[in-house]
C-alpha cells in the first residue's frame, strides 16, 4: 500500500507522448542514409529512390562492381552519394572498420537501412549445418552488426533518425521449408520491435519492412537444397509466382513511405498484410492454410525428386544465393 501511495501518475505531456507517435524523418531531402545490399533487388531500387528523393547516400554490397554500377547511375542522375564500399556484413570486424571510416568521412547517420540478406530453403532433412549458420550470419548478425556500429552514434548525436530493418513475409508466418530463413527473419523481426521502443525516446523511429513476392534475379538463379529447379513443374510455379510478385521499385516506395511516415510494419504488396491479419485473428484457419501449403511443397518436392516432366532423375543442390533483399 506504501508503495502504491508514493506512485505519481505521469504529467498529461507524458501521457500524450503515450499515444502521439512522432515522425522523426518526415522528408529524406538532404537526409544522410545508410543502405546494405544496395548493388541488386530491392537494395538496388531503394539507394536509386533515396537518392531521387534528396537523400545523401551511403552505400554497400558484397559485390563491388554492381555496386559501382549503382553508384555512377546515382551521380548520371545528379545524386549524392558520400560514400561507398564493398564489404561483407557477416564479417562483425569489416563493419566496425566501414563504420569508423563513414564516421570521418561523413559524419553520423540519419537513416539507416538493413537490406542486404540471402535466401535459403529446404526441408530439415536436407539443410545442412552451414545453410542455417549462412542465414543467420548474414540475415540476423549482419544487421546487427550495422545496429551496433551505428546507431550509437545517432543516439549521441541528439537528432533522431530512422532505422530500417528488412524481415520477410517468412519473418511473420510460417512458409514451408523456410525453416532456416525464418530463424533468422523472425530473429531480426524481434530485435526490430525491442528497438521501437528503446529507440523511442531518443526520436529514432524503427520500420519492419516484410516482402512477400519481389521480382529480383535472385528468382531465377537460387537453389532451393533438395529441389531441381530445371523440372518442369518447378519452373511452372516460378512462373505463377511472376504474376504476383511486386517490383523491387514498388517495394522501394514502400520503404521511403514507411521511413516518411514512421510506420513500424511495412508491407509491399496487401497479401502479405492480409496473410499477417488473418494468423492473428483466425489462428486455427490459418493452420490449415499452412497446412495445406506445406502439402504442396511436399508434392513440388517428390516430383521434382522423381524428374516429372522432364524424365530425369533430380538431384539436390545446397547452394545459398547471395542478394539484397
Amino acid at each position: 500500500m506504501g508503495l502504491m501511495t508514493s506512485l505519481k501518475l505521469p504529467a498529461l505531456q507524458t501521457i500524450r507522448e503515450l499515444f502521439v507517435v512522432p515522425t522523426p524523418v518526415p522528408s529524406l531531402r538532404g537526409r544522410k542514409v545508410l543502405i546494405t545490399g544496395a548493388a541488386s533487388g530491392i537494395g538496388r531500387a531503394t539507394a536509386l529512390a533515396s537518392a531521387a528523393a534528396g537523400a545523401e547516400v551511403v552505400l554497400t554490397d558484397i559485390q563491388s562492381g554492381p555496386l559501382d554500377d549503382v553508384v555512377a547511375e546515382i551521380l548520371d542522375h545528379g545524386g549524392t552519394v558520400l560514400y561507398h564500399r564493398a564489404g561483407d556484413v557477416s564479417d562483425y570486424e569489416w563493419v566496425a572498420a566501414f563504420a569508423r571510416e563513414v564516421d570521418a568521412e561523413v559524419g553520423v547517420m540519419d537513416v539507416v537501412m538493413n537490406i542486404a540478406g540471402i535466401s535459403v530453403w529446404g526441408t530439415v532433412e536436407n539443410l545442412e549445418h552451414k545453410h542455417w549458420k549462412k542465414a543467420v550470419d548474414i540475415n540476423l548478425m549482419g544487421p546487427i552488426h550495422i545496429i551496433e556500429s551505428f546507431v550509437p552514434q545517432m543516439v549521441r548525436n541528439g537528432r533522431g533518425g530512422q532505422l530500417v530493418n528488412v524481415s520477410s513475409a517468412a519473418g511473420i508466418l510460417a512458409l514451408p521449408w523456410h525453416a532456416a530463413y525464418s530463424a533468422s527473419k523472425f530473429g531480426i523481426r524481434g530485435v526490430s520491435e525491442v528497438l521501437r521502443f528503446d529507440l523511442r525516446r531518443h526520436n529514432i523511429g524503427v520500420s519492419l519492412v516484410c516482402p512477400g513476392g519481389v521480382a529480383t534475379p535472385l528468382v531465377e538463379t537460387v537453389d532451393i537444397v533438395g529441389l531441381d529447379r530445371s523440372n518442369s513443374a518447378i519452373q511452372k510455379e516460378i512462373a505463377g509466382f511472376h504474376k504476383v510478385a511486386v517490383t523491387p521499385e514498388k517495394a522501394a516506395s514502400a520503404i521511403l513511405r514507411g521511413i516518411t511516415k514512421n510506420k513500424f510494419m511495412v508491407y509491399t504488396s496487401f497479401d502479405i498484410r492480409f496473410g499477417y491479419w488473418w494468423a492473428r485473428k483466425f489462428a486455427l484457419p490459418y493452420e490449415v492454410v499452412m497446412r495445406i501449403a506445406n502439402n504442396r511443397f511436399d508434392y513440388l518436392s517428390r516430383i521434382s525428386n522423381l524428374g516429372v516432366g522432364d524424365g530425369t532423375a533430380a538431384g539436390s543442390d545446397s547452394t545459398v544465393a547471395r542478394r539484397s533483399e
